[in-house]
Protein backbone atom coordinates (compact mmCIF):
# COMPACT_ATOMS: atom_id res chain seq x y z
CA UNK A 1 0.00 0.00 0.00
CA UNK A 2 0.89 3.91 -0.93
CA UNK A 3 2.64 5.99 2.05
CA UNK A 4 1.32 9.37 1.87
CA UNK A 5 3.43 11.81 1.67
CA UNK A 6 1.94 15.25 3.50
CA UNK A 7 3.53 18.55 4.34
CA UNK A 8 4.78 18.27 8.20
CA UNK A 9 3.41 20.16 10.74
CA UNK A 10 6.69 23.15 11.14
CA UNK A 11 6.29 24.62 14.93
CA UNK A 12 3.05 25.67 16.48
CA UNK A 13 1.98 28.49 14.76
CA UNK A 14 2.50 27.63 11.25
CA UNK A 15 -0.98 27.27 9.34
CA UNK A 16 0.19 26.94 5.91
CA UNK A 17 3.38 26.95 3.13
CA UNK A 18 4.87 27.90 0.16
CA UNK A 19 5.99 25.02 -2.34
CA UNK A 20 9.22 26.51 -3.68
CA UNK A 21 10.35 23.53 -5.52
CA UNK A 22 10.14 19.86 -5.94
CA UNK A 23 13.65 18.45 -5.59
CA UNK A 24 12.81 15.23 -7.91
CA UNK A 25 10.71 14.24 -10.77
CA UNK A 26 7.28 12.44 -10.44
CA UNK A 27 8.20 8.52 -10.74
CA UNK A 28 11.27 8.94 -9.41
CA UNK A 29 12.59 6.22 -6.83
CA UNK A 30 13.28 7.89 -3.63
CA UNK A 31 14.76 6.74 -0.16
CA UNK A 32 13.52 7.52 3.01
CA UNK A 33 14.93 10.37 4.61
CA UNK A 34 15.50 11.63 1.28
CA UNK A 35 15.07 15.42 0.57
CA UNK A 36 12.32 15.56 -2.09
CA UNK A 37 10.83 18.88 -1.76
CA UNK A 38 11.53 22.81 -0.80
CA UNK A 39 9.06 24.87 1.35
CA UNK A 40 8.80 27.71 2.35
CA UNK A 41 6.87 29.54 6.02
CA UNK A 42 6.58 32.83 7.02
CA UNK A 43 10.10 33.08 7.88
CA UNK A 44 12.36 29.72 6.08
CA UNK A 45 13.15 27.74 3.47
CA UNK A 46 13.64 24.59 4.24
CA UNK A 47 13.66 20.77 2.80
CA UNK A 48 11.30 18.37 3.49
CA UNK A 49 12.14 14.35 3.13
CA UNK A 50 10.24 11.69 2.13
CA UNK A 51 8.70 9.48 4.56
CA UNK A 52 9.11 6.10 2.90
CA UNK A 53 11.14 4.45 -0.09
CA UNK A 54 9.61 3.43 -3.43
CA UNK A 55 8.79 5.50 -6.46
CA UNK A 56 7.15 8.92 -5.58
CA UNK A 57 3.89 10.03 -7.11
CA UNK A 58 3.44 14.05 -7.59
CA UNK A 59 0.10 15.57 -7.34
CA UNK A 60 -1.11 18.68 -9.32
CA UNK A 61 1.32 20.96 -6.77
CA UNK A 62 3.38 23.11 -8.17
CA UNK A 63 6.30 25.52 -7.24
CA UNK A 64 4.07 29.15 -5.88
CA UNK A 65 1.21 26.83 -4.22
CA UNK A 66 0.54 27.97 -0.75
CA UNK A 67 -0.52 24.91 1.10
CA UNK A 68 -1.78 23.96 4.88
CA UNK A 69 0.20 21.82 6.59
CA UNK A 70 -0.79 18.21 6.53
CA UNK A 71 -1.74 18.33 3.11
CA UNK A 72 -1.28 14.94 1.47
CA UNK A 73 0.86 16.35 -1.66
CA UNK A 74 2.35 12.82 -3.05
CA UNK A 75 2.28 9.08 -2.43
CA UNK A 76 5.21 6.98 -2.35
CA UNK A 77 4.98 3.17 -3.07
CA UNK A 78 4.94 1.11 -6.50
CA UNK A 79 5.44 1.81 -9.93
CA UNK A 80 1.82 1.56 -10.47
CA UNK A 81 0.23 3.34 -7.71
CA UNK A 82 -1.01 6.83 -8.10
CA UNK A 83 -1.98 9.79 -6.68
CA UNK A 84 -5.81 10.65 -5.74
CA UNK A 85 -6.41 13.87 -4.88
CA UNK A 86 -8.90 14.36 -1.58
CA UNK A 87 -10.48 17.68 -0.94
CA UNK A 88 -7.88 19.79 -2.60
CA UNK A 89 -7.88 21.54 -5.66
CA UNK A 90 -6.05 23.74 -7.25
CA UNK A 91 -6.91 27.11 -8.29
CA UNK A 92 -5.68 29.99 -10.73
CA UNK A 93 -4.68 33.07 -8.37
CA UNK A 94 -2.42 36.62 -9.49
CA UNK A 95 1.07 35.68 -9.89
CA UNK A 96 3.63 37.15 -7.03
CA UNK A 97 7.14 36.49 -6.88
CA UNK A 98 7.90 33.26 -4.71
CA UNK A 99 11.73 33.18 -3.19
CA UNK A 100 13.75 30.92 -6.46
CA UNK A 101 10.15 30.18 -8.35
CA UNK A 102 8.42 32.08 -10.84
CA UNK A 103 4.64 32.94 -10.84
CA UNK A 104 2.69 29.83 -9.93
CA UNK A 105 -0.90 29.23 -9.22
CA UNK A 106 -2.30 28.85 -5.33
CA UNK A 107 -4.08 25.61 -3.78
CA UNK A 108 -7.49 25.67 -2.30
CA UNK A 109 -10.10 23.52 -1.53
CA UNK A 110 -13.01 23.82 -4.09
CA UNK A 111 -15.36 23.71 -0.38
CA UNK A 112 -13.63 26.93 1.18
CA UNK A 113 -15.95 29.84 1.21
CA UNK A 114 -14.31 33.12 0.30
CA UNK A 115 -14.31 35.67 3.08
CA UNK A 116 -17.35 38.07 3.50
CA UNK A 117 -19.38 38.43 0.71
CA UNK A 118 -23.30 37.61 0.83
CA UNK A 119 -23.62 37.76 4.25
CA UNK A 120 -21.84 33.97 5.04
CA UNK A 121 -19.92 33.90 7.64
CA UNK A 122 -15.62 33.99 6.87
CA UNK A 123 -13.57 31.81 6.38
CA UNK A 124 -10.90 32.43 8.92
CA UNK A 125 -8.15 31.11 11.16
CA UNK A 126 -8.81 30.48 14.66
CA UNK A 127 -6.87 32.60 16.13
CA UNK A 128 -7.67 35.34 13.64
CA UNK A 129 -11.30 34.86 15.37
CA UNK A 130 -9.91 34.99 18.55
CA UNK A 131 -8.31 38.50 17.95
CA UNK A 132 -11.53 39.79 16.08
CA UNK A 133 -13.74 38.66 18.59
CA UNK A 134 -11.76 40.53 21.24
CA UNK A 135 -10.86 43.25 19.34
CA UNK A 136 -14.86 43.69 18.14
CA UNK A 137 -13.67 43.74 14.50
CA UNK A 138 -15.79 42.58 11.60
CA UNK A 139 -14.66 39.83 9.77
CA UNK A 140 -16.12 40.31 6.39
CA UNK A 141 -14.04 43.36 6.30
CA UNK A 142 -11.03 42.11 6.64
CA UNK A 143 -9.21 41.28 3.28
CA UNK A 144 -8.04 37.93 3.52
CA UNK A 145 -4.47 36.79 2.32
CA UNK A 146 -3.75 33.12 4.30
CA UNK A 147 -4.79 29.61 2.26
CA UNK A 148 -4.49 30.80 -1.42
CA UNK A 149 -6.31 34.20 -0.75
CA UNK A 150 -9.12 33.10 0.76
CA UNK A 151 -8.43 32.77 4.53
CA UNK A 152 -8.71 35.56 6.99
CA UNK A 153 -5.45 35.20 9.10
CA UNK A 154 -4.54 37.08 12.28
CA UNK A 155 -1.70 39.08 10.21
CA UNK A 156 -4.74 40.42 8.29
CA UNK A 157 -7.13 41.30 11.26
CA UNK A 158 -3.97 42.87 12.77
CA UNK A 159 -3.19 44.80 9.18
CA UNK A 160 -6.95 46.11 9.20
CA UNK A 161 -6.89 47.40 13.32
CA UNK A 162 -3.73 49.55 12.13
CA UNK A 163 -5.08 50.76 9.18
CA UNK A 164 -8.52 51.60 10.65
CA UNK A 165 -8.75 55.29 12.08
CA UNK A 166 -9.40 55.71 15.82
CA UNK A 167 -13.00 57.47 16.26
CA UNK A 168 -15.19 58.19 19.02
CA UNK A 169 -18.76 56.31 18.82
CA UNK A 170 -20.86 59.59 18.47
CA UNK A 171 -18.41 59.96 15.45
CA UNK A 172 -18.39 56.23 14.43
CA UNK A 173 -22.71 56.63 13.92
CA UNK A 174 -23.05 59.51 12.26
CA UNK A 175 -20.11 58.26 9.69
CA UNK A 176 -22.29 55.58 9.43
CA UNK A 177 -25.63 57.33 8.83
CA UNK A 178 -24.15 60.05 6.46
CA UNK A 179 -22.19 56.86 4.58
CA UNK A 180 -18.78 58.64 5.18
CA UNK A 181 -15.80 56.43 4.44
CA UNK A 182 -13.72 57.27 7.79
CA UNK A 183 -10.50 56.32 6.13
CA UNK A 184 -11.04 60.07 4.12
CA UNK A 185 -11.68 61.85 7.25
CA UNK A 186 -8.24 63.74 9.22
CA UNK A 187 -9.78 63.80 13.21
CA UNK A 188 -9.28 66.59 14.83
CA UNK A 189 -9.44 65.22 18.76
CA UNK A 190 -6.76 63.87 20.70
CA UNK A 191 -4.14 61.65 18.71
CA UNK A 192 -5.62 62.66 15.95
CA UNK A 193 -9.23 60.69 16.92
CA UNK A 194 -12.31 61.51 14.32
CA UNK A 195 -14.29 63.11 16.53
CA UNK A 196 -18.61 64.29 15.68
CA UNK A 197 -17.51 67.53 14.59
CA UNK A 198 -14.69 66.60 12.04
CA UNK A 199 -18.00 64.22 10.27
CA UNK A 200 -20.05 67.09 10.74
CA UNK A 201 -17.92 69.34 8.42
CA UNK A 202 -18.16 67.07 5.86
CA UNK A 203 -21.81 66.09 5.90
CA UNK A 204 -22.20 69.76 5.00
CA UNK A 205 -22.20 70.84 1.68
CA UNK A 206 -19.93 73.20 0.08
CA UNK A 207 -19.84 74.92 -3.12
CA UNK A 208 -17.93 73.33 -5.71
CA UNK A 209 -14.50 75.32 -6.77
CA UNK A 210 -13.97 74.21 -10.39
CA UNK A 211 -10.08 73.00 -11.00
CA UNK A 212 -8.80 74.05 -14.23
CA UNK A 213 -7.41 70.84 -16.50
CA UNK A 214 -3.78 70.35 -16.14
CA UNK A 215 -3.54 72.67 -13.18
CA UNK A 216 -2.36 69.63 -10.84
CA UNK A 217 0.81 68.57 -12.39
CA UNK A 218 2.47 64.85 -11.54
CA UNK A 219 -1.06 64.49 -9.43
CA UNK A 220 -0.14 60.47 -9.14
CA UNK A 221 4.16 59.40 -8.54
CA UNK A 222 5.78 56.96 -10.56
CA UNK A 223 5.55 53.47 -8.87
CA UNK A 224 9.26 51.76 -9.63
CA UNK A 225 8.34 48.22 -7.76
CA UNK A 226 5.21 46.33 -5.99
CA UNK A 227 6.72 44.36 -3.21
CA UNK A 228 4.05 42.17 -1.88
CA UNK A 229 3.57 42.10 2.15
CA UNK A 230 4.31 38.24 2.18
CA UNK A 231 6.11 35.98 3.79
CA UNK A 232 8.69 37.79 6.54
CA UNK A 233 7.77 41.28 5.41
CA UNK A 234 4.33 40.67 6.18
CA UNK A 235 5.26 38.76 9.54
CA UNK A 236 7.21 42.32 9.91
CA UNK A 237 3.89 44.56 9.19
CA UNK A 238 2.09 42.34 11.82
CA UNK A 239 4.28 42.31 14.06
CA UNK A 240 5.51 46.25 14.48
CA UNK A 241 1.87 47.35 13.88
CA UNK A 242 0.82 45.21 17.18
CA UNK A 243 3.75 46.61 19.19
CA UNK A 244 3.10 49.84 18.15
CA UNK A 245 -0.48 49.71 18.90
CA UNK A 246 -0.72 47.74 22.17
CA UNK A 247 2.22 48.51 24.27
CA UNK A 248 2.81 52.05 26.60
CA UNK A 249 6.84 51.84 24.80
CA UNK A 250 9.18 54.39 26.83
CA UNK A 251 12.59 54.54 26.25
CA UNK A 252 15.81 54.98 28.38
CA UNK A 253 19.27 55.96 26.53
CA UNK A 254 21.85 56.38 28.92
CA UNK A 255 26.12 56.44 27.57
CA UNK A 256 28.21 53.88 28.83
CA UNK A 257 32.15 54.18 28.99
CA UNK A 258 33.10 50.75 26.89
CA UNK A 259 37.08 51.18 27.46
CA UNK A 260 37.58 47.93 29.81
CA UNK A 261 34.74 46.37 27.82
CA UNK A 262 36.78 46.51 24.48
CA UNK A 263 39.85 45.66 25.86
CA UNK A 264 38.09 42.31 27.94
CA UNK A 265 36.72 41.56 24.54
CA UNK A 266 40.61 41.75 22.37
CA UNK A 267 41.74 39.73 25.57
CA UNK A 268 39.38 36.81 25.45
CA UNK A 269 39.70 36.62 21.50
CA UNK A 270 43.69 36.49 21.89
CA UNK A 271 43.02 33.67 24.23
CA UNK A 272 40.46 31.33 22.89
CA UNK A 273 39.75 32.07 19.16
CA UNK A 274 42.47 29.39 18.00
CA UNK A 275 40.43 26.85 20.19
CA UNK A 276 37.18 27.51 19.69
CA UNK A 277 37.73 28.31 16.08
CA UNK A 278 35.90 31.78 16.36
CA UNK A 279 36.48 35.06 17.88
CA UNK A 280 33.85 36.28 20.51
CA UNK A 281 32.11 39.32 19.54
CA UNK A 282 30.64 42.23 21.43
CA UNK A 283 26.90 40.72 20.84
CA UNK A 284 28.39 37.53 22.44
CA UNK A 285 29.37 39.88 25.40
CA UNK A 286 26.03 42.04 25.46
CA UNK A 287 24.15 39.20 25.66
CA UNK A 288 26.21 37.24 28.33
CA UNK A 289 25.77 40.75 30.71
CA UNK A 290 22.20 41.05 29.70
CA UNK A 291 21.36 37.63 30.88
CA UNK A 292 22.37 38.01 33.82
CA UNK A 293 20.66 41.68 34.32
CA UNK A 294 17.77 39.40 33.56
CA UNK A 295 18.39 37.13 36.43
CA UNK A 296 19.35 39.89 38.75
CA UNK A 297 15.99 41.76 37.74
CA UNK A 298 13.61 39.23 36.70
CA UNK A 299 10.57 41.68 36.04
CA UNK A 300 12.08 42.94 32.93
CA UNK A 301 12.20 38.91 31.71
CA UNK A 302 8.22 38.88 31.61
CA UNK A 303 5.31 39.33 29.48
CA UNK A 304 1.68 40.22 29.91
CA UNK A 305 -1.44 37.91 29.21
CA UNK A 306 -4.89 39.57 28.81
CA UNK A 307 -5.22 38.54 32.97
CA UNK A 308 -1.65 38.72 34.38
CA UNK A 309 1.64 40.01 33.78
CA UNK A 310 4.19 35.99 33.77
CA UNK A 311 7.64 36.51 35.20
CA UNK A 312 9.18 33.64 33.17
CA UNK A 313 11.82 31.02 34.74
CA UNK A 314 13.94 31.14 31.60
CA UNK A 315 16.18 33.48 29.82
CA UNK A 316 15.58 32.47 26.10
CA UNK A 317 17.63 35.89 24.40
CA UNK A 318 16.31 36.87 20.96
CA UNK A 319 19.28 38.32 18.91
CA UNK A 320 18.19 40.61 16.00
CA UNK A 321 19.67 39.27 12.36
CA UNK A 322 19.73 41.19 9.15
CA UNK A 323 19.24 39.22 6.07
CA UNK A 324 18.08 39.61 2.64
CA UNK A 325 14.74 38.25 3.29
CA UNK A 326 14.24 41.22 6.23
CA UNK A 327 14.60 41.28 9.97
CA UNK A 328 15.17 37.53 12.15
CA UNK A 329 15.01 37.32 15.86
CA UNK A 330 16.53 33.42 16.13
CA UNK A 331 16.45 32.69 20.06
CA UNK A 332 18.85 31.39 21.61
CA UNK A 333 17.21 29.27 24.82
CA UNK A 334 18.26 29.56 28.57
CA UNK A 335 20.98 32.17 27.33
CA UNK A 336 22.14 32.53 31.47
CA UNK A 337 22.82 28.76 31.66
CA UNK A 338 25.45 28.70 28.66
CA UNK A 339 29.28 29.56 28.76
CA UNK A 340 30.44 32.31 26.52
CA UNK A 341 31.54 29.37 24.17
CA UNK A 342 28.50 27.71 23.97
CA UNK A 343 26.28 30.89 23.03
CA UNK A 344 28.78 32.11 20.40
CA UNK A 345 28.56 28.64 18.87
CA UNK A 346 24.85 28.26 19.00
CA UNK A 347 24.94 32.45 18.00
CA UNK A 348 26.61 31.79 14.73
CA UNK A 349 25.00 28.32 13.42
CA UNK A 350 21.88 30.24 13.89
CA UNK A 351 22.98 33.17 12.22
CA UNK A 352 24.32 31.06 8.96
CA UNK A 353 20.76 29.24 9.00
CA UNK A 354 18.77 32.58 9.16
CA UNK A 355 20.46 34.05 5.76
CA UNK A 356 20.44 30.89 4.12
CA UNK A 357 16.41 30.37 4.98
CA UNK A 358 17.04 26.84 6.77
CA UNK A 359 16.13 28.99 10.23
CA UNK A 360 12.96 26.18 11.45
CA UNK A 361 10.24 28.44 12.69
CA UNK A 362 10.59 27.40 16.43
CA UNK A 363 14.10 28.72 16.10
CA UNK A 364 12.30 32.03 16.03
CA UNK A 365 9.65 32.00 18.88
CA UNK A 366 9.42 31.75 22.69
CA UNK A 367 12.21 34.76 23.15
CA UNK A 368 11.97 36.59 26.54
CA UNK A 369 14.28 39.60 26.15
CA UNK A 370 15.57 40.79 22.33
CA UNK A 371 18.72 42.74 21.91
CA UNK A 372 19.46 44.52 18.63
CA UNK A 373 22.77 45.87 17.54
CA UNK A 374 23.36 48.75 14.59
CA UNK A 375 26.61 49.57 15.33
CA UNK A 376 27.77 47.86 12.96
CA UNK A 377 26.44 50.80 10.38
CA UNK A 378 27.64 53.46 12.30
CA UNK A 379 24.08 53.98 14.38
CA UNK A 380 24.96 56.05 17.84
CA UNK A 381 21.44 55.65 18.96
CA UNK A 382 18.28 54.40 17.78
CA UNK A 383 14.63 53.73 19.55
CA UNK A 384 14.11 49.46 18.89
CA UNK A 385 10.36 48.62 18.86
CA UNK A 386 9.46 45.51 21.22
CA UNK A 387 9.37 41.91 20.04
CA UNK A 388 5.71 41.17 21.23
CA UNK A 389 5.06 39.54 23.88
CA UNK A 390 8.31 40.20 25.65
CA UNK A 391 8.26 43.00 28.13
CA UNK A 392 11.41 44.94 26.44
CA UNK A 393 14.41 46.01 23.93
CA UNK A 394 18.16 46.48 23.69
CA UNK A 395 19.27 48.96 21.10
CA UNK A 396 22.72 48.97 21.15
CA UNK A 397 24.59 51.76 19.04
CA UNK A 398 28.00 51.76 18.09
CA UNK A 399 31.76 52.07 19.88
CA UNK A 400 33.25 54.94 19.40
CA UNK A 401 36.26 56.75 20.54
CA UNK A 402 34.86 60.33 22.38
CA UNK A 403 36.63 63.16 24.33
CA UNK A 404 35.41 62.67 28.22
CA UNK A 405 35.86 63.63 31.22
CA UNK A 406 37.83 61.23 33.29
CA UNK A 407 38.96 62.24 36.74
CA UNK A 408 40.15 65.76 36.81
CA UNK A 409 41.37 65.79 33.38
CA UNK A 410 39.45 65.44 29.42
CA UNK A 411 40.41 61.84 28.22
CA UNK A 412 39.39 60.22 25.03
CA UNK A 413 37.79 56.90 25.96
CA UNK A 414 35.68 54.26 24.13
CA UNK A 415 31.91 55.42 24.40
CA UNK A 416 28.76 53.45 23.56
CA UNK A 417 25.19 54.27 23.81
CA UNK A 418 22.32 51.86 24.83
CA UNK A 419 18.52 52.38 24.41
CA UNK A 420 16.58 50.37 26.51
CA UNK A 421 12.52 50.33 25.28
CA UNK A 422 10.29 48.92 27.91
CA UNK A 423 6.33 48.34 27.98
CA UNK A 424 5.16 50.77 31.03
CA UNK A 425 2.00 48.41 31.47
CA UNK A 426 4.31 45.36 32.96
CA UNK A 427 7.40 47.78 34.74
CA UNK A 428 7.61 51.36 35.60
CA UNK A 429 10.27 53.62 34.87
CA UNK A 430 12.69 53.39 37.91
CA UNK A 431 12.76 49.53 37.65
CA UNK A 432 13.93 49.73 34.03
CA UNK A 433 16.09 52.07 34.85
CA UNK A 434 17.44 50.18 37.60
CA UNK A 435 18.12 47.07 35.23
CA UNK A 436 19.65 49.53 32.71
CA UNK A 437 22.20 51.05 35.42
CA UNK A 438 22.99 47.39 35.85
CA UNK A 439 23.76 46.52 32.64
CA UNK A 440 26.02 49.93 32.67
CA UNK A 441 28.01 49.13 35.48
CA UNK A 442 29.06 45.68 33.91
CA UNK A 443 30.38 46.96 30.80
CA UNK A 444 32.06 49.88 32.41
CA UNK A 445 33.82 47.11 34.84
CA UNK A 446 34.27 44.56 31.58
CA UNK A 447 34.07 40.95 31.34
CA UNK A 448 36.81 38.95 33.26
Amino acid sequence: MAEEFFIPKLGQTVEEVTLVSWLVEDGAKVTQGQAVMEVETDKAIFPVEANARGVIHIGPFKAGMVLPVLTVVAVIGKPEDKFELKGTEPRETAPESVAAASAAPAAVSSAVPAAGGGGEKPFASPRARKLAGEKNVDLTAVSPTGYGGVRVAERDVLAFMAQSPKVTPVAQRIATESGIDLRTVSGTGPGGRIVKEDIARLAQPSPSIPIPPNSIPGSQPEILERIPLKGVRSIIVERMAASVHTTARVTLVTEVDATEFVAARTRIKDKVEKDWGFAPGYNDLLARIVATALRRYPYINARLTPDAIEILGHVNMGMAVDTERGLLVPVIRDADQKSLRQFGAEFRTMVEQARNNRLLPDNLTGGTFTITNLGMYDVDAFTPVINLPECAILGVGRIAPKPVAHGDGVVVRQMLTLSLVFDHRLVDGAPAARFLQYIKQLIVDGIS
